[in-house]
């Protein structure tokens, strides 16, 4: 099975300057990153500082901030994590679920819902 990938505007919703560039879609991460140094040339700046687990289980501290991401037509606000200059922007779980996309692994591509839940999946089976 490969990866997933999926171009994604980034936007400061307050000015014009946006970032595009091809993310990972990452269902292990819970938010997206993009580098740092991107993030800052379109006027995003940090508003907090988080403790972060990485794949590897090491544990690193990095601010974040908001932005708005714009892919498959789809629009979501959401926290951006200032990553490192050299990385490969990735795209989270919270941003995938609150635009109702989900992830279709043996065809390596996403794949938007036709209906979005108002309840947990879990809360469905239970009361069904």
């Amino acid at each position: 099975m490969g990866l997933t990938h999926v171009v994604v505007k980034l936007l400061n919703s307050h000015s014009a300057e946006k970032y595009e560039a091809d993310f990972l879609v990452d269902t292990g991460a819970w938010y997206s990153m993009a580098p740092a140094s991107e993030l800052k040339k379109i006027g995003i700046y940090p508003v907090g500082k988080e403790t972060y687990q990485l794949a590897s289980g090491e544990l690193r501290e990095y601010e974040y901030g908001n932005a708005e991401l714009r892919f498959m037509d789809e629009v979501v606000p959401t926290r951006i994590i200032f990553g490192p200059d050299d990385i490969e922007p990735i795209l989270g779980v919270v941003a995938l679920e609150e635009a109702g996309i989900i992830v279709d692994p043996p065809n390596q591509r996403l794949r938007k819902l036709s209906v979005l839940p108002l309840k947990s999946f879990s809360q469905s089976a239970v009361a069904g």
